[in-house]
């Protein structure tokens, strides 16, 4: 095995792919009356079409033109791409990705134990429901298992990792074993779709993942894995590298379609945009609208298209009118105006004197304090019930607004509805900063090291501080930050679930109930503003009590995806843009 795919890898290093003849040859020599199998192979996602199963450009470029609506197609293994393209030069284009391979020879085992979590087998209609929500949340076609090719005929394999204290799918991965597949002689294996949860707090999920199907597939006699990754994706080459990939000379062709079109469109703009102004610049440019960057460290970019130009920074435009932008800023105002069109809105003062704090106080209980024009959380603080909190509160709040408002205090979550164009566009519950205990690490580390992680997931957009509104909700669980959390533990760390301290979304378009729907629509119309964002108290998404809470007049479009919050507002501005 080790001499033949020595040899085999000269080959490939010379630019030489296996060939539909060389393949046919080797079957015929090891006494195989079977031709190498051209039937496509269905992810759930796509077909996996293998180039050199099929016996010339015609027949493989003709597969890839049979691409159902909604699905991509792969051709993998290609050795004459040039001759492909050829024949429908305006339809397929050439993948960027590279190819990689492990020989299994040079595989060695991990040399460190992963804990806190299990490797299995998708198996459920649960597990299925599990990683397509994990495969939206990183961008990624969710499976339709119901268009898998069967096991028995060379079908793929799906694995999951299970949290093993939560039961959560936090990754998975997808298996083919070319043997089975299309009758592979050189007995090869390939990897796709690995994916781990953005808000994993486990190290190591992907790595066990890619070794479980080494060694599954090293089970079965098969000589290598390959697998295709974006060429710019310098993370996860890493761990490739890591595990003894090397690169493979070969090319993949795909067809043009609406989930491919960053490949084959190219970049757009270069500038360094963050990712609030980055989904909208990208959709714009999808669209062949015009994009002039006017400040990409601010968000500042210009749209024009067909004679308009409309100036935006982040979601925030020229539509949207300098009153309506005053009235959502003032939360004193929005206030006025929200409870003047009959929404649901909490008691509300200016912070004042001790005396006038405290009788605010007394009458609520749990107040929170804020800053009355403030953003992103900052100097936020919430469910306090103490006169000494509030007023320390207040000092911190005076760091962003010198006027410092009170609010009584609401059970429930945090509901953050989008409205663009008077509709209802996304709608997500809003999880404060949380950690999860191991055991052995204090508090104050894992709270640093889970800020690093939502950094690194979030471009840098969401961190928890490390201020006193953290150590106070801490202290109010009955920790500090050198207390140990016991192992699988669960602590929130932050009151205000506010994604730029460290929270999280969880999508809840699909099940909002209508009040609140029709609640966000009249506050829109009654701040006669076209796009924003509202924040409500809510005991369940599901259900029709809420409390208003703010309006924000520049909302995170990128934080609501897989909702089409980019193509609405793109829709918005240049209504004519949209396909036909």
């Amino acid at each position: 095995m080790k001499a033949h795919a020595t040899a085999f890898n000269q080959r490939l290093q010379r630019g030489q792919s296996p060939s539909y003849e060389r393949l046919q040859a080797r079957l015929a020599e090891e006494g195989h009356s079977d031709d190498l199998q051209q039937r496509p192979l269905h992810c759930g996602w796509g077909r996996v079409l293998i180039g050199h199963t099929y016996p010339d450009a015609d027949a493989l470029a003709a597969e890839l033109l049979n691409e159902q609506p909604g699905e991509r197609d792969i051709g993998l293994y290609v050795a004459a791409p040039q001759q492909v393209l050829a024949k429908a030069p305006q339809q397929l284009f050439l993948d960027p990705s590279d190819t990689l391979r492990l020989w299994f020879s040079d595989y060695r085992p991990a040399q460190r134990v992963f804990r806190g979590f299990r490797i299995r087998r998708a198996q459920s209609d649960a597990d299925w429901q599990a990683i397509n929500q994990l495969y939206l949340k990183r961008k990624m076609l969710p499976i339709d298992q119901s268009l898998l090719t069967p096991r028995h005929q060379g079908g793929p394999v799906y694995w999951l990792a299970e949290d093993e204290d939560t039961g959560h799918v936090i990754g998975s991965v997808m298996g083919l074993n070319h043997a089975k597949a299309f009758r592979d002689p050189e007995k090869g294996s390939s990897l796709w779709c690995l994916a781990v949860d953005p808000r994993c707090t486990r190290p190591g999920v992907g790595e066990v993942l890619v070794r479980h199907l080494v060694e599954h597939f090293m089970s079965r006699g098969l000589a290598y894995l390959d697998l295709s990754v974006m060429h710019d994706n310098r993370l996860a080459k890493n761990l490739y590298a890591k595990l003894g990939f090397r690169n493979l000379p070969t090319f993949a062709i795909k067809r043009k379609n609406g989930i491919n079109q960053k490949l084959f469109l190219g970049p757009g703009p270069q500038a360094d945009f963050n990712p609030y102004a980055r989904i909208i610049v990208d959709e714009a440019f999808r669209r062949g609208i015009d994009v002039q960057v006017d400040d990409a460290e601010a968000g500042l970019f210009t749209l024009a298209h067909g004679g308009r130009r409309i100036r935006c920074r982040e979601s925030l435009c020229d539509l949207t009118s300098s009153v309506s932008m005053t009235l959502c800023q003032d939360k004193s105002l929005t206030h006025k105006v929200l409870r003047a069109a009959g929404l649901s809105l909490p008691a509300q003062q200016l912070a004042g004197s001790a005396d006038d704090n405290q009788d605010f106080l007394d009458e609520h209980g749990r107040v929170v304090v804020k800053p009355l024009d403030g953003e992103q959380g900052n100097g936020v603080a919430v469910d306090l019930s103490t006169l000494d909190e509030v007023q320390q509160a207040i000092e911190h709040a005076r760091q962003f607004d010198s006027r410092v408002l009170l609010e009584s205090f609401h059970e429930g979550v945090d509901l953050r509805i989008v409205v663009i164009g008077y509709e209802v566009v996304a709608a997500a519950i809003r999880r404060p900063a949380q950690i999860i205990g191991d055991g052995h690490t204090d508090i104050g580390t894992l709270i640093d090291v889970q800020s690093r992680r939502r950094q690194a997931a979030t471009g840098g957009e969401s961190r928890i501080p490390l201020d006193q509104e953290t150590l106070r909700t801490v202290q109010a669980a009955g920790f500090d930050m050198h207390s140990i959390l016991p192992s699988g533990q669960t602590l929130t760390v932050r009151r205000a679930a506010n994604l730029h301290t460290g929270g999280h979304l969880e999508d809840v378009t699909q099940i909002l109930h209508p009040v609140l729907a029709d609640a966000a629509v009249r506050a829109a119309r009654a701040l006669d503003i076209p796009v924003v964002g509202l924040d409500l108290l809510v005991p369940a998404a599901d259900q029709p009590e809420y409390v208003f809470i703010e309006a924000n007049e520049r909302v995170g479009l990128a934080n609501h995806e897989p909702q089409p919050t980019a193509e609405r507002f793109v829709d918005l501005l240049f209504p004519h843009s949209g396909p036909r």
